[in-house]
């Protein structure tokens, strides 16, 4: 009886052993498949429709999607220039539980920020995350909060050092942007003094809105023989009428993207806002796939080797330009 019993036993052991056995690679694939069918839902924030904007968005997009494939979603919203509009939208991803905000445009970072402490945000087409102005992250090296994202600061020495080659016979430049946006403030303050620096008298003009726009564009026609708009939404947006008021009085209009040149300026040294949006969706992937925080994740800035010379040929006919050979 008692060597029955412990048959029975020993056979009772043998049977659980199996089973543990034959359990753990099942656990095992399970837990791989898990994290194999991974999905992200990804909420695009963009202050408005224009030629940089959409192509950082594109870019991030893109970015993702090679990472990715079909295991990210995008919900992307625009709104309208408005920066009243970024709240609503937010506040909308917050509820439907996305994984990552993109906004781009410093607005649409701005109210981010606002909405959410615990979403990890990823921002572009943001000129300065730390100046006082926008006050978006504690520094550049480690933003320290939930927010971080790449720079579309421009080079606007090389915008100066363009100007001379272009005009070498002007003397006052007129700096127009929107005093509305903050990222504009800052490229004005540094624009003015650095054509200053370089022997230009400058005049600073600001429109407000839409409305105010056509009045600045004139009054810099009739005060300089040059006009100088760094990167700006609103002027972005409205180049067609930019181009409108300074062809007619043969004046050229450097800009601080390539989008703005294409629409209607005269030249540029510009970053590829395409790249500056597919590196932020490097640093989302980053984030959402490898356990980043957006907390040590650096500010992203462009380099020279990102910048690239633009000039749209039709305007420098239509304003009489000639266009040095070593600018060609």
């Amino acid at each position: 009886m008692k060597k029955n019993l412990l048959t029975i036993a020993l056979a009772l052991i043998m049977a659980l052993a199996l089973t543990a056995c034959s359990s753990t690679p099942a656990d095992s694939t399970s837990s791989v498949s898990s994290a194999a069918s991974d999905t992200y839902t990804v909420g695009i924030v963009q202050l408005m429709q224009h030629v940089a904007l959409d192509q950082a968005t594109q870019g991030f997009q893109d970015a993702l999607k090679d990472k990715l494939g079909d295991k990210v979603t995008f919900d992307v919203q625009m709104a309208g220039g408005e920066a009243t509009n970024c709240t609503p939208i937010v506040t909308k991803f917050i509820t439907s539980g996305v994984d990552l905000i993109m906004a781009n445009a410093t607005p649409a970072v701005i109210a981010a920020k606002e909405a959410t402490s615990t979403i990890p945000i990823v921002g572009t087409s943001v000129t300065d995350y730390v100046a006082e102005e926008a006050a978006i992250v504690e520094s550049n090296d480690v933003p320290g909060g939930n927010v971080t994202g790449y720079s579309d600061l421009s080079d606007i020495a090389a915008h100066v050092e363009l100007a001379g080659k272009l005009c070498p016979d002007v003397k006052t430049v007129a700096i127009i942007y929107c005093s509305a946006e903050p990222n504009s403030v800052i490229q004005g303050n540094q624009a003015e003094e650095l054509f200053q620096n370089a022997g230009y008298e400058t005049v600073t003009l600001t429109a407000s809105d839409i409305t105010t726009l056509s009045g600045v564009v004139s009054s810099a026609c009739e005060k300089a023989g040059l006009i100088y708009i760094p990167t700006d939404n609103l002027f972005a947006e409205n180049m067609e009428a930019v181009k409108n008021i300074a062809v007619p009085a043969k004046v050229p209009v450097i800009c601080g993207e390539g989008g703005m040149v294409n629409a209607g300026g005269t030249a540029s040294v510009a970053i590829d806002y395409y790249t500056l949006g597919y590196r932020a969706g490097e640093m989302a992937y980053s984030i959402l796939a490898e356990g980043a925080d957006p907390a040590t994740t650096p500010i992203g800035f462009m380099t020279a080797e990102d910048m690239e010379l633009v000039i749209n040929q039709e305007n420098a006919d239509a304003i009489g330009l000639v266009i040095p050979e070593d600018l060609k």
